[in-house]
Order: structure tokens, then C-alpha cells, then sequence
């Protein structure tokens, strides 16, 4: 799978699921090159900003939880970390 391509996948993926009113997805994996002879290139590390009504009384923890559980597949195919910011209305 192509960094954009699974960009794409996790852009598509919380809209789905979450519906948020703001999302932003940014490729990080440039940033670890050089990290236990990393290339990054592979899209493995993303940034992950999001507004969701379904978030709103959630706790970090929780909201993580089920950011994590839409991606979870992804995790296996090479995705290796995601920095969240993320919150309810």
C-alpha cells in the first residue's frame, strides 16, 4: 500500500465512521527517517486531527480507543503510529 493511498484509506475511513464536522490527516513518516534505518517513505506515521459529535463527554482515552478500532486493519499492513488531537462539539 502507497503512503497516499493509505492517507486516503484513513481519511475515507473516519468520515465513515465518525462523520466529523473537521478532519485533517498529515503524513508524519518523513519526519522518523533515519530512526532504526527507517526510509520514510512507507506512511506509517500520521497526524490525526478531528471534530466529531460522537466524541463530545468522551474521555481522550476512549476517543483514542475508538480511533484506533476503525484503523485496526491498518495497523497490520504497516501503519505504525498516529498522533491524535481530537474532540467533541
Amino acid at each position: 500500500m502507497e503512503k497516499n493511498n493509505r492517507s486516503e484509506i484513513i481519511r475515507e475511513r473516519l468520515n465513515l465512521q465518525f462523520s466529523p464536522v473537521f478532519l485533517q490527516v498529515v503524513d508524519e513518516s518523513a519526519l522518523h527517517a533515519g530512526h532504526n534505518n527507517f526510509t520514510g517513505t512507507t506512511g506509517s506515521h500520521f497526524f490525526i486531527e478531528i471534530t466529531a459529535s460522537q466524541f463530545t463527554g468522551l474521555s481522550r482515552l476512549a476517543i483514542h480507543r475508538q480511533i484506533n478500532e476503525a484503523l485496526q486493519d491498518l495497523f497490520a499492513e504497516g501503519l505504525h503510529a498516529l498522533r491524535i488531537t481530537a474532540k467533541g462539539l
